[in-house]
Protein backbone atom coordinates (compact mmCIF):
# COMPACT_ATOMS: atom_id res chain seq x y z
CA UNK A 1 0.00 0.00 0.00
CA UNK A 2 1.19 3.62 -0.84
CA UNK A 3 1.31 6.14 2.23
CA UNK A 4 -1.27 8.05 0.52
CA UNK A 5 -4.16 6.01 2.05
CA UNK A 6 -2.23 5.45 5.21
CA UNK A 7 -1.74 9.41 5.89
CA UNK A 8 -5.29 10.28 4.92
CA UNK A 9 -7.12 7.44 6.92
CA UNK A 10 -4.63 9.21 9.91
CA UNK A 11 -5.60 12.78 9.02
CA UNK A 12 -9.35 12.40 8.66
CA UNK A 13 -9.18 10.55 12.42
CA UNK A 14 -7.15 13.47 13.96
CA UNK A 15 -9.58 16.44 12.52
CA UNK A 16 -12.37 13.90 13.18
CA UNK A 17 -11.24 14.16 16.58
CA UNK A 18 -10.47 17.75 16.89
CA UNK A 19 -14.05 18.30 15.63
CA UNK A 20 -15.87 16.51 18.02
CA UNK A 21 -13.67 18.29 21.18
CA UNK A 22 -14.86 21.76 19.71
CA UNK A 23 -18.55 20.34 19.14
CA UNK A 24 -18.56 19.18 23.23
CA UNK A 25 -17.61 23.28 23.61
CA UNK A 26 -21.01 24.97 24.85
CA UNK A 27 -22.64 28.38 24.55
CA UNK A 28 -22.57 30.14 27.67
CA UNK A 29 -25.91 30.72 29.01
CA UNK A 30 -26.23 34.12 29.67
CA UNK A 31 -24.92 37.60 27.86
CA UNK A 32 -21.92 38.39 30.41
CA UNK A 33 -18.59 37.86 31.11
CA UNK A 34 -19.56 35.34 34.22
CA UNK A 35 -21.36 33.38 32.16
CA UNK A 36 -18.48 32.81 29.82
CA UNK A 37 -16.07 32.47 32.83
CA UNK A 38 -17.79 29.75 33.95
CA UNK A 39 -17.05 27.69 30.79
CA UNK A 40 -12.97 28.22 31.50
CA UNK A 41 -12.54 24.75 32.50
CA UNK A 42 -13.99 23.02 29.69
CA UNK A 43 -12.51 25.41 27.63
CA UNK A 44 -9.02 24.90 28.53
CA UNK A 45 -9.20 21.35 28.68
CA UNK A 46 -10.11 21.57 25.03
CA UNK A 47 -7.03 23.86 24.62
CA UNK A 48 -4.63 21.50 25.93
CA UNK A 49 -6.11 18.69 24.38
CA UNK A 50 -5.88 20.36 20.83
CA UNK A 51 -2.35 21.32 21.49
CA UNK A 52 -1.76 17.88 22.31
CA UNK A 53 -3.23 16.44 18.74
CA UNK A 54 -2.07 18.94 16.81
CA UNK A 55 1.18 17.39 17.52
CA UNK A 56 1.20 14.01 17.06
CA UNK A 57 -0.59 15.56 13.48
CA UNK A 58 2.48 17.51 13.23
CA UNK A 59 4.48 14.44 13.90
CA UNK A 60 2.78 12.05 12.42
CA UNK A 61 3.30 14.00 8.95
CA UNK A 62 6.98 14.22 9.25
CA UNK A 63 7.20 10.88 10.47
CA UNK A 64 5.31 9.32 7.17
CA UNK A 65 7.83 11.27 4.87
CA UNK A 66 10.69 8.85 5.75
CA UNK A 67 8.70 6.07 3.86
CA UNK A 68 6.70 5.58 0.29
CA UNK A 69 5.89 1.93 1.28
CA UNK A 70 3.22 0.78 4.03
CA UNK A 71 3.51 -2.41 6.10
CA UNK A 72 0.99 -4.32 7.92
CA UNK A 73 2.95 -3.61 10.89
CA UNK A 74 2.73 0.12 10.45
CA UNK A 75 -1.23 -0.17 9.37
CA UNK A 76 -1.86 -1.88 13.30
CA UNK A 77 0.51 -0.35 15.27
CA UNK A 78 -1.07 3.60 13.67
CA UNK A 79 -4.51 1.72 14.14
CA UNK A 80 -3.99 1.57 17.88
CA UNK A 81 -2.42 5.24 18.34
CA UNK A 82 -5.24 6.04 16.75
CA UNK A 83 -8.11 4.19 18.85
CA UNK A 84 -5.59 5.80 21.62
CA UNK A 85 -6.38 9.02 20.43
CA UNK A 86 -9.78 9.11 19.89
CA UNK A 87 -9.92 8.83 23.36
CA UNK A 88 -9.03 12.63 23.81
CA UNK A 89 -12.97 13.99 23.14
CA UNK A 90 -14.47 11.79 26.19
CA UNK A 91 -11.66 12.19 28.29
CA UNK A 92 -11.42 15.95 27.47
CA UNK A 93 -14.96 16.54 28.11
CA UNK A 94 -15.07 14.50 31.72
CA UNK A 95 -12.27 16.51 32.50
CA UNK A 96 -13.27 19.78 31.48
CA UNK A 97 -16.90 19.81 33.10
CA UNK A 98 -15.84 18.02 36.34
CA UNK A 99 -13.54 21.44 36.67
CA UNK A 100 -10.30 19.17 36.65
CA UNK A 101 -11.39 16.86 39.72
CA UNK A 102 -8.64 14.06 40.64
CA UNK A 103 -10.46 10.76 39.09
CA UNK A 104 -11.22 12.23 35.68
CA UNK A 105 -7.98 14.17 35.48
CA UNK A 106 -6.36 11.04 36.01
CA UNK A 107 -7.81 9.19 33.25
CA UNK A 108 -7.34 12.10 31.05
CA UNK A 109 -3.44 11.50 32.10
CA UNK A 110 -3.67 7.95 31.11
CA UNK A 111 -5.33 8.84 27.56
CA UNK A 112 -2.63 11.34 27.17
CA UNK A 113 -0.04 8.83 28.24
CA UNK A 114 -0.79 6.19 26.23
CA UNK A 115 -0.57 7.70 22.67
CA UNK A 116 3.14 8.52 23.41
CA UNK A 117 4.19 4.60 23.86
CA UNK A 118 1.69 4.15 20.54
CA UNK A 119 3.66 6.71 18.86
CA UNK A 120 6.81 5.16 19.86
CA UNK A 121 5.30 1.54 18.16
CA UNK A 122 4.49 3.01 14.91
CA UNK A 123 8.07 5.35 14.86
CA UNK A 124 9.58 1.56 15.14
CA UNK A 125 7.85 -0.15 12.53
CA UNK A 126 8.75 2.98 10.28
CA UNK A 127 12.27 2.31 11.80
CA UNK A 128 12.56 -1.66 11.38
CA UNK A 129 10.96 -0.60 7.43
CA UNK A 130 14.17 1.42 6.42
CA UNK A 131 16.93 -0.74 8.84
CA UNK A 132 20.30 1.31 9.21
CA UNK A 133 18.71 4.57 8.11
CA UNK A 134 18.49 7.72 10.69
CA UNK A 135 14.86 9.23 9.85
CA UNK A 136 15.05 12.99 10.71
CA UNK A 137 12.64 15.71 10.05
CA UNK A 138 15.26 18.15 8.70
CA UNK A 139 15.10 22.22 10.29
CA UNK A 140 12.16 23.06 9.23
CA UNK A 141 10.32 20.56 11.64
CA UNK A 142 11.87 23.15 14.44
CA UNK A 143 14.13 20.14 15.38
CA UNK A 144 17.96 20.71 16.37
CA UNK A 145 20.43 19.42 13.57
CA UNK A 146 20.95 15.74 14.03
CA UNK A 147 17.47 15.75 16.36
CA UNK A 148 15.25 13.03 15.05
CA UNK A 149 11.24 13.33 15.23
CA UNK A 150 9.41 11.95 17.92
CA UNK A 151 6.19 11.12 17.02
CA UNK A 152 5.19 10.32 20.49
CA UNK A 153 4.03 13.88 20.71
CA UNK A 154 7.00 15.54 23.00
CA UNK A 155 9.18 17.18 20.33
CA UNK A 156 12.36 16.58 19.04
CA UNK A 157 13.50 12.49 19.90
CA UNK A 158 16.70 12.30 22.89
CA UNK A 159 18.50 10.66 20.24
CA UNK A 160 19.44 9.96 16.52
CA UNK A 161 16.02 8.29 14.66
CA UNK A 162 12.73 8.81 15.01
CA UNK A 163 10.63 8.39 18.13
CA UNK A 164 14.28 6.77 19.99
Amino acid sequence: MGKGRFEAFSDGVLAIIITIMVLELKVPHGDTLAALAQQWPVFLSYVISFIYVGIYWNNHHHLLHATSTVTGGMLWANLNLLFWLSLFPFTTGWMGENHFAPMPSAVYGVARARPRLEGQAVAAAVRGRHRGVVLRAGPRAGNLPGRGVDLAGAGPADREGVGA
